[in-house]
């Protein structure tokens, strides 16, 4: 009995060390949104279907800068045509520590992150409205390491795209899960090592 508990509380330390671990200074995030959801602020709720994928370089413990591409599409549920979506630019995320601000861990192998970000992005439609302009967005979302290396996220974001097109600006609320892969430096550089 006593080796069951022992190794149920190493269980716990060891996942809280790995979430801490995966997000300091020098490592890799690399993945992408599977799902997506789009609750449009300007003309009504919708689907959204996209590949999303981000890299980020973790600059410092907890904070992280990289880029981000969106390719997909999405229609709004008034009957409008579908369009087609991309955006392109750079992100920042920053990892709350547990007990920061009074914010406690949910769980102890996973972290809170505030994400922005912004780039060029745009919206076009078949024969009509169309918006091309500055990409911008921030909002929470929570990453659970099922892995060591391995977080399985989910973010509420505010979007929007001020643009130049015959729309001015577009908003929406969006609610993606996705996963990323956090790489120490020493593996990333294996990692490319191994494909050349």
């Amino acid at each position: 009995m006593k080796k069951l508990i022992l190794t149920g509380v190493l269980a716990v330390a060891g996942l809280t060390a790995t979430a801490n671990a995966q997000i300091q200074k020098g490592n890799w995030m690399v993945g992408s949104s599977i799902v997506a959801s789009n609750f449009g602020l300007n003309t009504g709720g919708g689907y959204n279907i996209s590949l999303q994928p981000k890299a980020a370089y973790f600059i410092q413990d907890n904070v992280a800068v990289g880029g981000y591409v969106d390719l997909g599409f999405n229609k709004v549920t008034n009957g409008s045509p579908t369009n087609f979506v991309y955006k392109v630019g750079a992100l920042g995320r920053y990892y709350v520590s547990p007990g920061e601000k009074g914010v406690d861990n949910l769980l102890h192998h996973g972290r809170w992150f505030l994400e922005g970000n912004v780039g060029v992005g745009g919206t076009s439609t078949e024969g009509s409205n169309s918006t091309t302009g500055l990409d911008f967005g921030a909002g929470p979302g929570y990453s659970y390491f099922i892995t060591p290396n391995i977080g399985v996220e989910g973010i509420v974001k505010y979007n929007g795209v001020a643009g130049f097109g015959s729309e001015g600006l577009t908003s929406t609320l969006t609610f993606n899960v996705g996963f990323n892969i956090y790489l120490p430096t020493s593996k990333g550089k294996q990692i490319i090592n191994d494909v050349k």
